[in-house]
């Protein structure tokens, strides 16, 4: 899997790395993260203008924001009971129910007069609605009628303009058509009671209780503005304050750590590690540790520097000096770097495939033990400087 992600890798850089921006002769920089094409992440780094001209030949940029539709301002949410005649009782008292909780039901038995047309007022009664209620019994699932409204109600559901609300009344939940056995199916035994929850999911109530304040941790990193969230934040912070050289499986943390020193949940703690997949890594009952990447990208928040900074000005002296060392002990010398800083400056290069090194198993505390120049190290220094 990773020989097929570095395949996937080097096809991207193929297609993007080329692409110039004719008036600043700019080469974009590709970083591709993860272990796996499952968890594989690509980045585009560059101007502005040359990022605009790479979505503009490739279709690849920022991505497209998405959501729910925004339904604040509507006067009343608007419900379609559909029920069988026969439990017309039952369906009276939920109608009642919802219309004097401030939600606007269209009931046959209100909104049908001596004259009317039955398919046109059921038509206009389900163009018209926010919530399509259907209420299911034994007698109901055999009305070829309201069989019909359903599949009305599923083909609104499928084009996102209602919510499909499937209530059971003496209908075990084992007695549901298939196709709804996927879908939460409130009981509703007694409506007069019952009614309750169906009314506070229609306007949008939530269960659960309002949010608290975030632990101190996680409120002193929100103010970093990382672009992840403040869990994820929370738990680079400790990887960043805590690691002695900057490389991956330094340091390596349990989960139970983690939740210790950031003060978040062990959801929190796993969701976070899963938003930052490519960066960290976590197996079952294995240590969590950070890839090389996750100081480049984290380090200029809590550090005295910046590892893209860093890497520009170890390119630069590569190039411009040709006596300039290939050994990482002598350009910490030279620079006055310890690996915990010179390390995340090589992994930007290294990530990027900027440069040509070499590494080994004893590396000591080195990313790795020969660095040297590269067409691409020109290129990326003339787009940068």
């Amino acid at each position: 899997m990773k020989a097929a992600m570095d395949a996937a890798a080097e096809q991207l850089r193929g297609r993007i790395g080329s692409i110039r921006h004719p008036e600043t002769g700019e080469f974009p920089t590709i970083v591709v993260s993860g272990t796996s094409l499952s968890d594989m992440k690509l980045r585009i780094e560059g101007s502005p203008d040359l990022l605009a001209l790479v979505k503009q030949k490739t279709g690849l940029g920022a991505e497209d924001a998405g959501g729910d539709a925004n339904t604040d301002g509507s006067p009343a949410p608007k419900v379609f009971l559909s029920y069988a005649w026969e439990d017309r009782v039952a369906a009276e008292k939920i109608a009642n129910a919802l219309q004097a909780n401030g939600i606007d039901t269209w009931w046959a038995e209100w909104c049908m007069s001596a004259g009317d047309s039955l398919r046109q007022k059921i038509d206009a009664g389900l163009s018209d609605c926010t919530h399509f209620v259907v209420l299911l019994t034994p007698v109901s699932l055999t009305k070829p009628w309201v069989n019909q409204e359903m599949d009305a109600g599923l083909m609104l559901k499928l084009q996102q303009q209602v919510k499909f609300i499937p209530l059971r009344h003496r209908l075990p939940a084992e007695q549901l058509p298939p196709l709804l056995r996927g879908t939460l199916s409130p009981s509703v035994e007694d409506p007069g009671y019952d009614i309750g929850q169906l009314i506070n999911d229609i306007h949008g109530v939530l269960k659960k209780p309002l949010l608290g304040k975030a632990p101190v941790s996680v409120q002193e990193v929100e103010r970093a503005s990382t672009g992840y969230s403040a869990a994820a934040t929370a738990v680079a912070k400790v990887f960043v304050e805590s690691t002695k050289h900057a490389r991956k499986f330094d340091p390596m943390c349990s989960i139970e750590e983690l939740v210790t020193q950031t003060g978040l949940s062990e959801e929190d703690v796993a969701d976070a590690i899963h938003e930052m997949s490519g960066l960290v890594v976590a197996s079952p009952r294995k240590p969590v540790y950070p890839e090389d990447e996750l100081f480049v990208t984290f380090d200029r928040f809590w550090m005295a520097w910046d590892p893209a900074d860093d890497a520009l000005k170890l390119a630069s002296d590569m190039l411009n000096d040709a006596a300039f060392p290939t050994e990482p002990a002598e350009i910490g010398k030279r620079f006055a770097w310890e690996a915990r800083r010179l390390n995340p400056a090589m992994a930007y290069l290294v990530n990027r495939k900027l440069v040509r090194f070499l590494k080994a198993m004893n590396g000591g505390p080195w990313l790795v033990v020969v660095i040297q120049k590269t067409d691409d190290t020109r290129r990326f220094v003339k787009s940068r400087s």
